[in-house]
């Protein structure tokens, strides 16, 4: 089957980056956006010049369930069947302790980087599974190695939503594993992208890259890496797995 990718958050960082490497192992793909138009469309270009057989990009507010139906809608409209979903969209706030975090930022944050990949997740497996007539498929759920610490002082609120989404990727990945559906997930590190600036830390990665083991931060295509990896048939045995990309730490 032509390979066919939404990647969520895939207008900048770890999303694009990933887009651009599928893009050169020819999968067609819904390249989702939530703000910045103008970078998804930057992104799309250059899958398309890189070899990218069908290219689209959408909006949406993950956390809407409509919209979400929509963001699966386009592509069903504009390509060929799904085979792969990348949930990374994801938000940070600015560094706080839990007390001083108000309760609209708690259910954003929850409803971003929980609920949105949990619908997304859904809809993934109603096109992919072969209990509802498809031909299987992979899920992989960006993580973070946020979850080992906690965020204390930082973003609590992050790491456990994180956390949570661990814990999906072994639950859903035992549920539709006999359905032709491997659900994975990966768990960045310090990784080089914008969203380190979201919470007021611009120079976050490069400031912390003398704590890290191999002393530097990750490139977002090194992430990227990984996510193909589980995506490709090379991992055709591997479901329910959380592959660490952290340079060690």
């Amino acid at each position: 089957m032509q390979p066919t990718t939404l990647v969520t958050g895939a207008s900048q960082g770890i999303g694009a980056a990933t887009a651009r490497l599928l893009a050169q192992q020819g999968h067609a793909l819904l390249i989702h956006y939530a703000h910045r138009q103008d970078l998804a469309e930057q992104v799309a270009q250059s899958c398309r010049d890189l070899g990218a057989p069908h290219v689209i990009i959408a909006q949406a507010d993950l956390a809407d369930e409509g919209d979400v139906h929509k963001l699966f809608a386009a592509a069903d409209s504009a390509l060929p069947p799904l085979t792969g979903l990348v949930n990374n969209a994801g938000i940070i706030d600015r560094t706080a302790r839990l007390d001083e975090m108000d309760g609209a930022r708690l259910q954003r944050m929850l409803a971003v980087n929980v609920l949105g990949p949990m619908l997304c997740a859904r809809e993934a497996v109603r096109r992919m599974s072969t209990r509802h007539g498809g031909h299987g498929g992979v899920i992989v759920n960006v993580s973070s190695s946020a979850v080992r610490s906690g965020s204390p002082a930082m973003y609590v609120d992050y790491a456990a939503a994180k956390g949570a989404i661990d814990v999906f990727t072994q639950g859903l990945a035992r549920e539709v594993a006999a359905e032709g559906v491997r659900v994975v997930a990966v768990r960045p590190g310090i990784t080089d992208t914008g969203i380190h600036a979201t919470g007021g830390e611009p120079d976050r990665a490069q400031r912390m890259a003398s704590a890290l083991p191999m002393g530097r931060a990750a490139q977002p295509e090194e992430v990227a890496q990984a996510i193909a990896w589980l995506l490709s048939d090379a991992a055709s045995y591997t479901a329910a797995a959380i592959l660490d990309v952290t340079g060690g730490r």
